[in-house]
């Protein structure tokens, strides 16, 4: 990944603050969208529409896509060198 990239996809998770407090809340440890939710003290649907477009960028990633519930997500590589800038 060039910087150009790089800093692109980091302008994109400080452009929203649920962006940045999520991976943040995420940081090195696997978590569901309802812990996220209540630490944040935020509605889990804002969650949960978060974390779809941290992973639609490749940010955040899901351990087990194909449970209905209890899904738990992780900081790709790309989202820890960006929790390094935040």
């Amino acid at each position: 990944m060039s910087d150009k990239e790089f800093y692109e996809i980091l302008g994109f998770v400080k452009a929203s603050n649920y962006r940045i407090r999520t991976l943040k809340s995420i940081g090195e440890e696997l978590k569901t969208p309802t812990q996220i939710a209540k630490e944040l003290n935020v509605q889990t649907s804002h969650i949960s529409a978060t974390l779809q477009a941290l992973k639609n960028n490749n940010i955040v990633f899901c351990v087990n896509e194909n449970v209905r519930k209890g899904r738990l997500y992780a900081c790709s590589d790309l989202g820890l060198k960006i929790l390094e800038e935040l």
